[in-house]
């Protein structure tokens, strides 16, 4: 009985409230049309993290805090809330979220064990990175698995859209591709620099394991989730350039890569066609998301139906552009990792809790 009543408790839709306005995109964006489909907050978002840590700067500061590994359900359902909300939540609190992002970011400095150089969070080129294959594989993602590729004026408009979500990153949002062209030039400049370290290597693999994101499951349900696990594995597997594979030490199998697109592209068609279904797989893998998506996803209108840039938002709200933002605490977080030789200070992270929820 108490299997049951939880199973009813987790089949139930939450209660809903609608947002504040339409915060930077809004229901006529192609953003929208690729984000909510779902095969991006699951396939095209494993991508997305997994193939970030190949930028050495960035695995450097990912294994310095051990988070994917000690608290990986944790790392994982925040950093799906923090994007979630770039895309589908309001602008006062997307704005106050990427206002605190430059304050968690702060503590990510030190120096890279593989180079020798240091790394910085808040760097430009490392946001650049992070934003750029969130974007990219969240539409190949989309692509693959989903509806198919976006027409020309539809593609045109994702990157311009792309480039306004970079107001929210300390990078600069003239640094965005706007093209399918312009993009691919970018990751073919961006490949000589990536590495597939050991460490980079152990994060991938970790983050590949879509089991260690999930939550605890009853014994009887087990083996199906480590079925899925499996499946998502190989459809993120699927998506990933072969020579990137090969530097990462992950596995290549044309034949497996063929056989996975018509499930999955199968299973989240079914998905994609009820709004209950697509709030209880994103419940599943991110609890924390549900709030932010789920207006969207049940077509519940805003407060006020507005949208805004994040540009405008950071002037009515009062917060600095994220390049300029909290200057003298990432000094200090600087000085006390390079000067002092002291761990950096959680102020961001303490503060981000309401707003992404618990660490623990």
């Amino acid at each position: 009985m108490p299997l049951i009543e939880s199973l009813r408790s987790w089949l139930a839709l939450p209660e809903v409230e609608p947002a504040q306005d339409y915060g930077f995109f809004g229901p006529d964006s192609i953003a929208w049309k690729v984000w909510s489909y779902p095969s991006s907050l699951t396939i095209g978002f494993q991508r997305a993290v997994v193939i970030e840590e190949l930028d050495p700067a960035l695995v450097a500061s990912v294994d310095a805090t051990a988070a994917i590994y000690d608290r990986p359900r944790t790392r994982y359902d925040r950093t799906l809330r923090y994007f979630a909300m770039v895309m589908f939540a309001d602008s006062r609190s997307t704005a106050k979220a990427a206002d605190v992002l430059v304050k968690i970011h702060s503590k990510g400095v030190g120096t890279c064990p593989v180079t020798g150089q240091r790394y910085d969070a808040n760097d430009p080129k490392s946001q650049l990175w992070i934003h750029l294959t969130a974007w990219h594989s969240l539409l190949i993602a989309y692509e693959k698995y989903g509806p198919g590729r976006l027409s020309a004026e539809e593609e045109n408009r994702y990157w311009e859209e792309c480039a306004r979500a970079a107001e929210l990153q300390t990078c600069d949002p003239a640094d965005v591709p706007r093209t399918r062209e312009g993009i691919q030039d970018y990751f073919e400049q961006m490949r000589p620099q990536l590495l597939g370290s050991e460490i980079a290597k152990k994060a991938m693999r970790h983050l590949l394991r879509a089991d260690v994101m999930l939550p605890p499951m009853p014994p009887l349900l087990r083996p199906a989730f480590y079925i899925v696990s499996a499946f998502l594995r190989r459809g993120t597997l699927a998506t990933m350039p072969r020579w990137m594979r090969k530097m990462a030490g992950l596995p290549t199998n044309p034949l497996l890569d063929l056989l996975i697109v018509p499930l999955l592209s199968s299973a989240f068609t079914v998905v994609s066609l009820n709004a209950r279904l697509e709030i209880l797989l994103l419940r599943l893998i991110s609890p924390m998301t549900v709030a932010v998506a789920a207006p969207v996803l049940l077509r519940i209108p805003p407060v006020h139906e507005e949208t805004m840039t994040p540009r405008e938002a950071q002037r009515r709200y009062g917060y600095d552009i994220p390049s300029q933002a909290h200057l003298a605490l990432r000094e200090k977080q600087a000085n006390r990792i390079f000067g002092s030789g002291l761990p950096p200070g959680d102020e961001g992270i303490i503060e981000s809790q309401p707003i992404l929820g618990n660490i623990a």
